[in-house]
C-alpha cells in the first residue's frame, strides 16, 4: 500500500504543531523530559520548558509566536550564564538551525544573515573577499542575534558595542508582525531590541557593515596596574593602526598588568592559517587553567612560567585569525562539582583607579578563586535603551572559579552584590548576560534607561510573552 499523501506538512504553521505533537508524544512514552531542559554553558540554571522548536523559515517563528499562548524565550548558543534564554514553561524558539546567509555584497562591505548563524560561519563566508567582522566577541562560537541581544563588545580599538556595526535587524514581535528596524526606522524598536535580551521579539534578520580583514602584530608589555591608563591613551586608545587590545591583571596580588596588544602590519605572516582550524582539543589551555585555579601557586605559575612563555614572541597573523577563537578552549572535563563563570563592570574612563582598587578589595576579601581580569575599552553606545556604556568606558571582564552548591551560589551572590554597589558608586553598570544576582534596585541604578525599555515592552508585548529569568526577576508588568 502506498503512503497516504500528506501535503499540509509543508505549511510551516502545521510542523509547528506537528512538532509540538510529536514532542509530547515522545515524552510520554519514554517517561521522561530531559529533552525539555534549557542549560547554559555554566550548567548553574537548568529550566524545564514546555517545548524546543527549531525553526528554519521565518515563517516558523511568526507562527510559533502567535499561537503559542504562553511564555515564549529565545535561544542560541547558549552562552549567557544566567537564564537568559529561557524560563519555565516556555516554548523555546532554539535559532540555531535559522543560520542561513541572506546577501552580500563585498563591495559595499555588507552582509545581512539569519540571527541564529555564528560568527564562525561568517568569517568563513567573507575571508576570501579580504573582509573582517567589524564587532563582535573574542570567540566565534556565538550566534549573531544572541550578540545583538546582549549588545556584546570585543577586544577592537576605537570601537565598542556591537550596536555600532549594525545596519537594520528584522524583528518578530509578539502579534506576529515582522518589523524592520534601523537608526532610520523603527529607531525605538531598534534601540530597545538590540541590548534587549530577547524581550521584545525574535530577532531574525541582522545587517552588518564589515570591514578589511589584515595582518596584525601582537605585542605585550607588563607594568604596574597604576600605569596602565596612562599608558593605553599614550600609546593604544587614539593609534589608528591598532586592531585589537585588552591588558590582563594577575591574582591573587592584582598589582601586575599586561597589555596586549595587535598592530597593523605590511610583514608577512608568521601563522600559516588565515583562520583558527576547528576540531582542536586544546589540551594544553584546559591543563593551564586547571592549574591556575587548582594549584597552591599556580597563578603564580601562571604570570612567571606560563604567560611569558606564551608571549615570547610576536607574530603576524590575520585580523581573521585572531577573531575566531574557539570557546571549547576553555571547556573543562566537567562542571558537576566546580564551573567556571565570567561577570563584567563597565566604569567611565575617569573611574578606572577607583574601581579598580574597590573591586581588589572585595574580591580579597571574600577569597574569590580568580583567574583572570581582562581589561578593555569600549566607545559611547549610541543609544541602546539598555546602555551598558553610557560613556566612554573601561571594561573589567572577571574569569573565576566557583561551587556549584547552593552555599557556593549563595556566596557568590553575595560578593557580587558589592561589587555591583562599587561600580554604580563609579557611575558605572554591570553587564547582563551573567548571573541574575543584583537586586531590583541594583539593576534600576545601574540602567537608568530600563524604565524606557519597560514601557515600550509593555507596549509591543502586552501580555509579557517574551520571557527569560532576566525578565522574570526585573520585569513585573502590573508593577509598571
Amino acid at each position: 500500500m502506498l503512503p497516504v499523501p500528506m501535503p499540509f506538512i509543508n505549511n510551516s504553521r502545521c510542523r509547528y504543531f506537528l512538532a509540538l505533537a510529536a514532542l509530547f508524544v515522545s515524552l510520554q512514552l519514554h517517561g521522561q523530559d530531559t529533552g525539555r531542559i534549557v542549560n547554559d554553558v555554566t550548567q548553574l540554571n537548568p529550566i524545564k520548558v514546555s517545548a524546543i522548536i527549531t525553526p528554519a523559515t521565518t515563517q516558523e517563528i511568526v507562527d510559533a509566536v502567535k499561537e503559542h499562548k504562553g511564555p515564549v524565550s529565545i535561544g542560541g548558543g547558549r552562552f549567557s550564564m544566567g537564564g537568559q534564554t529561557a524560563t519555565e514553561d516556555a516554548v523555546q524558539i532554539d535559532m540555531r538551525s535559522f543560520n542561513r546567509i541572506v546577501a552580500f555584497s563585498a563591495a559595499k562591505k555588507e552582509i545581512t544573515v539569519q540571527a541564529g548563524i555564528t560568527w564562525r560561519k561568517i568569517q568563513e563566508h567573507i575571508d576570501s573577499f579580504g573582509l573582517s567582522v567589524k564587532i563582535m566577541q573574542t570567540y566565534a562560537n556565538f550566534t549573531v542575534g544572541g550578540s545583538l541581544s546582549v549588545n556584546c563588545h570585543g577586544r577592537y580599538t576605537g570601537q565598542g558595542p556591537i550596536i555600532l556595526s549594525v545596519k537594520q535587524i528584522k524583528i518578530v514581535l509578539a502579534n506576529g508582525d515582522l518589523v524592520a528596524a534601523s537608526p532610520a526606522e523603527n529607531t525605538e524598536i531598534f534601540y530597545g531590541a538590540i541590548g534587549g535580551y530577547g524581550g521584545l521579539g525574535v530577532i531574525t534578520e541582522v545587517t552588518l557593515s564589515l570591514t578589511d580583514n589584515c595582518r596584525v602584530r601582537r605585542s605585550s608589555q607588563v607594568m604596574p596596574v597604576s600605569a596602565y591608563p596612562e599608558f593605553f591613551a599614550a600609546n593604544v586608545r587614539n593609534d589608528s593602526l591598532m586592531m585589537f587590545h585588552n591588558a590582563d591583571i594577575y591574582p591573587k596580588r592584582y598589582k601586575r598588568i599586561r597589555a596586549v596588544s595587535y598592530k597593523k602590519t605590511s610583514d608577512s605572516v608568521t601563522v600559516k592559517y588565515r583562520i583558527k582550524p576547528v576540531g582542536k582539543k586544546y589540551r594544553f589551555n584546559k591543563m593551564a587553567f586547571k592549574i591556575i585555579s587548582e594549584f597552591p601557586e599556580g597563578k603564580w605559575i601562571r604570570q612567571h612560567i606560563i604567560d611569558p612563555f606564551t608571549y615570547s614572541k610576536d607574530p603576524v597573523e590575520w585580523r581573521n585569525y585572531e577573531a575566531s577563537y574557539d570557546v571549547m578552549e576553555l571547556e573543562p572535563k566537567s562542571r558537576k562539582k566546580k564551573t567556571y563563570v565570567l561577570q563584567e563592570y563597565f566604569v567611565p574612563v575617569a573611574a578606572f583607579d577607583s574601581f579598580y582598587s574597590s573591586m581588589t578589595r572585595i574580591l580579597r576579601e571574600h577569597k574569590v578563586n580568580v583567574m583572570n581580569i581582562s581589561v578593555r575599552n569600549a566607545k559611547q553606545d549610541p543609544g541602546s535603551m539598555l546602555a551598558w556604556a553610557r560613556t566612554e568606558v573601561f571594561a573589567f571582564v572577571l574569569y573565576y572559579k566557583q561551587g556549584t552548591t547552593q552555599k557556593d551560589k549563595d556566596k557568590v551572590k553575595g560578593w557580587t552584590r558589592e561589587l555591583v554597589d562599587a561600580v554604580t558608586a563609579n557611575n558605572g553598570a554591570y553587564y547582563l548576560p551573567y548571573q541574575v544576582n543584583a537586586t531590583p534596585e541594583q539593576f534600576s541604578k545601574a540602567y537608568p534607561g530600563a524604565a524606557t525599555f519597560f514601557e515600550l515592552k509593555k507596549r509591543l508585548d502586552p501580555d509579557n510573552k517574551f520571557r527569560n529569568k532576566l525578565w522574570d526577576a526585573y520585569y513585573t508588568p502590573a508593577q509598571k
